[in-house]
């Protein structure tokens, strides 16, 4: 099997770790393979797939759309590490409000998949951190949405502090949990 799956404490967000293959030559690795996730129950289909590229401290995130486009995202370090947090916002669900955080880098072959239902955000941990998005729906600017990665209600611990991550002036406005609370319908 090219792919390890390894569920997480809350149901749907899952780690997906690539069989690596390596020679003198360097390395291959599959990002995706439908019948592997379709095994899991899992009917991902990739839309859209962005990249971005972050200097060290910059945190990116809590970033979400609204109903009814919200998107599933595979998401994987092509150069650098971070630390990847995907946050419930599922109207209802028993995990609200609960996030899952991992390390994530470009050796270890480790994704994280994110269901729809979740606002997702990461730090980067190196200069130069490429950083790739395969995303179940395409981007639509009216439904973009987001939480304050500093809000804390959510006690996430990023590995630097406040006054050293990088944000941009978008994300310093991000409202707060509760925000989403109201602006979200996904249900499970």
């Amino acid at each position: 099997m090219p792919f390890d799956f390894e569920s997480t404490p809350i149901p749907g967000v899952t780690l997906v770790t690539a069989a690596r293959f390596a020679d003198n030559r360097g390395h291959f690795l599959e990002t995706f393979r439908e019948a592997a996730f379709s095994d899991l129950g899992l009917d991902v289909r990739f839309v859209q797939i962005n990249e971005s590229v972050s200097k060290r401290k910059t945190l990116r995130g809590l970033h979400y759309q609204l109903e009814p486009h919200a998107q599933g995202k595979l998401v994987r370090v092509l150069r650098g590490a971070v630390l990847d947090v995907a946050v419930d916002i599922r109207k209802g669900s028993p995990t609200f409000g609960k996030h899952v955080a991992a390390q994530l880098d470009a050796t270890g072959g480790r994704m994280m998949w994110i269901p729809p239902g979740f606002a997702h955000g990461f730090c980067a941990l190196a200069d130069d951190t490429h950083f790739l998005y395969m995303q179940t729906h395409e981007y639509v600017p009216t439904a973009e949405a987001g939480i304050d990665p500093l809000d804390p209600e959510l006690a996430l611990e990023w590995p630097f502090a406040a006054e050293e991550l990088l944000l941009s002036p978008k994300d310093l406005e991000l409202g707060p949990l509760a925000l989403a609370q109201r602006n979200f319908v996904f249900a499970e």
